[in-house]
């Protein structure tokens, strides 16, 4: 009995190039649209953006929707494009801000991180702080000494450990704009967690590393 030729199949034969073509483009459009959601309805939750964004574009249930760096670099773009030479000097306020701030609270080694840092803040985003202290709540002690106002919220942040962690935040007001101060020991120091957008190390800058990014602006 003669042997049957055996047929390689190749994910292109499954998946026809004119498919997988408007498999991507349909990507990018969810992308597109959900970077619109995050500016213009205050979303700061990529899960969220994303999904409104499918469900606006009329994507099915078993579409594969964009990473949320692929949303980041549609955000760039779209404040690029929309924002121009206003969404550059506003992001400028933001982290002048936020160096008056980490000034201000020195001792407890603050590190900015976020959209403030990365270059894609618009007027709804806050100011984030990471400090460190041993123990942790000793900065609300030190802004009540200083007569900071400030109020108390809880975030659920992924660690490194691939788990979940509540971190204690302190949020205040500098110049009309929200600062989020996360409060971490100082052994927390030594690696940031993963961000939310590459799952890398979150980026996170001191004083001086500010300093530099606005002296190079």
């Amino acid at each position: 009995m003669p042997l049957r030729k055996r047929i390689r199949t190749t994910a292109s034969d499954r998946f026809p190039a004119h498919q997988s073509g408007k498999s991507d483009q349909l990507r990018r459009m969810i992308a597109a649209e959900a970077a619109r959601i995050m500016v213009t309805q205050a979303q700061f939750n990529y899960r969220i953006a994303k999904q409104k964004a499918a469900q606006r574009l009329g994507a099915g249930a078993n579409t594969a929707l964009p990473s949320n760096l692929e949303v980041e670099n549609a955000l760039r773009a779209y404040q690029e494009f929309y924002g121009g030479e206003q969404h550059f000097d506003h992001l400028k306020k933001m982290r002048r801000i936020a160096l008056r701030v980490m000034q201000s609270l020195e001792l407890f080694q603050p590190r900015l991180v976020g959209p403030v840092l990365d270059g894609t803040a618009d007027e709804h985003s806050r100011v984030s702080l990471h400090l460190f202290n041993d123990p942790p709540d000793a900065v609300a002690i030190h802004l009540l000494d200083k007569g900071r106002v400030f109020y108390n919220e809880q975030r659920k942040i992924r660690w490194h450990d691939g788990g979940y962690r509540q971190v204690a935040l302190l949020v205040t007001d500098k110049d009309d704009t929200e600062v989020e101060l996360a409060l971490f020991n100082c052994l927390d120091l030594r690696q940031a967690p993963p961000s939310p957008v590459d799952g890398r190390p979150q980026r996170r800058a001191g004083v001086a590393e500010l300093e530099c990014l606005l002296a190079s602006a």
